[in-house]
């Protein structure tokens, strides 16, 4: 049977090969003398955990289909085989490059600063004291050497532990097997990965923990001659493999799980350039990876410890100026802030303004005598939450309850620890819809006001519940007292502690329902108006897009006439620009100083902007795999600030966005002509030194390069 005109394979790109592109748009930030120099360190950091989250869950997952005999192709036509095959060059190639901007760029520029990286025969006596008096004291008693013999197997390596192997042979007259011997000392993860050594001269001096742990081998290995050493790291699977309809308690489970993720199958090791090939041979067998698992870097083998350069370096000087949001708009004693939500919805846009107003919120809620009851959703956070804090201070005297999401990736053990400290503060806790993560941001409160009429309040969201990343990330903050909107909470919070489905949950759009369905009837009424002659134009702000349903709608809407701009930060699978297709879509990507995180869609509506916000991507595993929840914004006010100032800005910008080409490669604008910054603009905005007037026309893509 024939696929659907807009279904090609040929018409869909890669998903894991896009999202190498979005990796490589952030290591081009590293490379950018344009940004800060520790700025640069900290984007190349961001380059190497992100690597790493990709072999942990996107690589593991797709070594597991291969083992799995898994042969069926994604919409691009791959099957799995055939997608390793095209990312295992680019996965090399973004590693020597990488180094590249390590070694050539930034180690140079830093040294120029009084910023060194030494080496042991660098240190001169005061250094070589403080390190080695470093080690006995902190190092030395947490190192646990092993020579791998019948008696001492292999040690379990850790995922992404640094460890160190050595060839060891006996002295002469030693007993003991003869021929060389293996061993493995894992560098501890309770010491920074980075020293700071002391200096007399003016400036910056660093070793890395890894080099100390090595200069004392030999005291670690007496009785033995060290012929070669080489450090070496190894990811492993990190998926977590689930059977939950099967699990009475999904906290044990996701607890147990976790353990066993120490143990996952390995997918990387990345080894010192230069090292020993016995020594890299044999790890390479222990571990069963193919060679083309195996990674020679130039450099530390683990470039996210990296943050800890940006960390300890006080020079403000080569990092961005300090953040200064707009103060809060809402105000902190209860009885006056609840009446400003009932006088009309609110939005705040983070980083920008400040998160503070959340934090409000809750607090408020929390102390407030009148509030009856708060529940909210949990899925990423820090130890130090504020919001937390104030949720188990209320628990005592109010009705409080939590949906925290245990499966929330990599932050998994945090939830698990915070589910626990919430049900021991007597906070109900709630688990989710067992098969469905629970994605959304929502929050809920219950208050009889001054007047004796009780009355919803709820906080919606772009964003986690984390007034940390709340200052890296763009997200976006909605308040509202609207009884329809606020009562569409109340149904999805019925359905996440009770199962209780309802047919419809408007005026929200609510994944796995009708989240996928609404979009598309949303994009066809644009057909509907482009075709009757009105005004029509999708503009959607995303993380990602990969549904090919959603795809295959937007293509056809091209087709019909409707005018399609996508901000996609991430994985696109769609190609745009490619005649009887796609070429009226631009699809453009921006990538700066803050992670663009917020979802906003907008939808012409034959002249009356209709706009939408949420947590949802639109991937199948936001519309179909998780509880989501995307709401309108009807106030003309909100709406004409998301659309012509933060949209504006965003379509504005020459200086920070790449745009998507039709093979999937991306194009900047000339140097000379990178002249607009959206998030510089939205930050001079929130401090009164810019007006919407200075956004400058929409930016359009620029001839390709020849």
């Amino acid at each position: 049977m024939a696929l659907p005109r807009f279904e090609q394979p040929a018409h869909f790109l890669n998903r894991h090969a896009s999202w190498l592109g979005f990796n490589e748009r952030v290591l081009e930030e590293a490379e950018d003398d344009g940004n800060p120099l520790l700025e640069r360190v900290k984007f190349l950091a961001i380059t190497a955990a992100n690597l790493d989250e990709f072999f942990e869950i996107r690589l593991a997952g797709l070594l597991q289909q291969i083992e799995d005999g898994v042969r069926e192709a994604g919409p691009d036509g791959l099957a799995p085989p055939a997608v390793l095959e095209l990312l295992q060059p680019r996965l090399h190639a973004f590693a020597l490059r990488q180094y590249r901007c390590w070694n050539g760029q930034l180690l140079p520029q830093l040294a120029a600063e009084g910023i060194h990286m030494r080496e042991w025969a660098d240190l001169g006596p005061r250094a070589r004291a403080f390190a080695d008096a470093l080690s006995r004291r902190e190092l030395d008693p947490l190192l646990t050497p092993i020579t791998v013999d019948p008696a001492h197997p292999f040690p379990r390596v850790q995922n992404k532990a640094l460890c160190l192997a050595f060839r060891l042979r006996r002295k002469h007259g030693k007993r003991g097997p003869g021929g060389a011997l293996m061993g493995v000392v894992t560098v501890p993860r309770a010491l920074p990965r980075l020293i700071r050594l002391p200096r007399a001269q003016p400036g910056f001096d660093f070793m890395l923990l890894a080099q100390l742990v090595a200069r004392h081998a030999q005291t670690m290995y007496r009785g033995y001659r060290i012929e070669a050493a080489v450090p070496f790291r190894l990811t492993r699977n990190s998926n977590l493999y689930l059977q939950e309809e099967e699990s009475r308690n999904l906290l044990e489970t996701v607890r147990d799980e976790l353990h066993n993720l120490r143990k996952g199958n390995a997918v990387r090791l990345e080894v010192e350039a230069n090292a020993d090939p016995e020594l890299v041979e044999r790890l390479r067998a222990t571990f069963a990876l193919e060679p083309w698992q195996v990674f020679a870097q130039s450099g530390p083998v683990n470039l996210s410890r990296l943050f800890n350069l940006y960390e300890l370096t006080p020079r403000p000087d080569l990092k961005f100026p300090r953040l200064r949001p707009r103060p809060p708009v809402l105000a902190e004693e209860p009885a006056r802030l609840f009446q400003e939500l009932r006088a009309g919805d609110r939005l705040l846009h983070h980083p920008f303004d400040s998160y503070h107003g959340v934090i409000a919120l809750l607090a408020a809620a929390a102390r407030d005598p009148r509030v009856l009851s708060i529940k909210q959703t949990l899925y990423r956070t820090t130890a130090d939450s504020p919001i937390l804090h104030a949720l188990t201070a209320a628990a005592g005297r109010k009705e409080v309850a939590v949906v925290v999401e245990l499966q929330a990736r990599f932050d998994e053990a945090s939830n698990i620890a915070w589910a626990s400290h919430l049900q021991d503060a007597g906070v109900q806790v709630f688990f989710g819809a067992s098969g469905h993560k629970t994605h959304c941001k929502l929050a809920l409160i219950v208050r009889r006001d001054e007047d004796g009429v009780t009355r919803r309040y709820a906080h919606l969201a772009t964003g986690n519940y984390n007034h940390r990343t709340a200052r890296q990330y763009t997200d976006l903050s909605f308040f509202t007292s609207d009884r329809a909107m606020t009562a569409a909470v109340q149904a999805v919070f019925d359905y996440l502690t009770a199962y209780a489905e309802r047919p419809r949950y408007g005026p929200l759009l609510v994944a796995p329902f009708h989240l996928a369905a609404s979009l598309v009837a949303l994009i066809r009424r644009e057909v509907r108006h482009v075709r009757a002659g009105r005004p029509a134009r999708i503009i959607a702000k995303l993380n990602g897009l990969l549904d090919k349903l959603l795809i295959a709608e937007l293509y056809a809407a091209s087709c019909a006439g409707v005018e399609v701009d996508l901000l996609v930060r991430g994985a696109c699978t769609l190609r745009p620009g490619i005649p009887r297709l796609s070429s009226r879509i631009r699809v453009r990507s921006l990538v700066g100083r803050f992670l663009e995180h917020s979802r906003i869609a907008c939808f012409a509506n034959g002249g009356a902007d209709d706009i939408y916000l949420g947590s949802a991507d639109w991937m199948p595993r936001n519309l179909y795999e998780r509880v989501e929840v995307v709401f309108p914004v009807r106030d003309p006010l909100l709406r004409r600030r998301l659309r012509h100032e933060i949209l504006a800005a965003y379509l504005a910008d020459t200086a920070k966005t790449r745009w998507m080409q039709p093979d999937g490669s991306y194009l900047r604008p000339p140097a000379a002509a990178r002249g607009f910054n959206a998030q510089e603009f939205l930050l001079a905005l929130s401090q009164g030194a810019a007006t919407v007037g200075d956004i400058p026309a929409e930016a359009r893509p620029p001839a390709p390069h020849r």
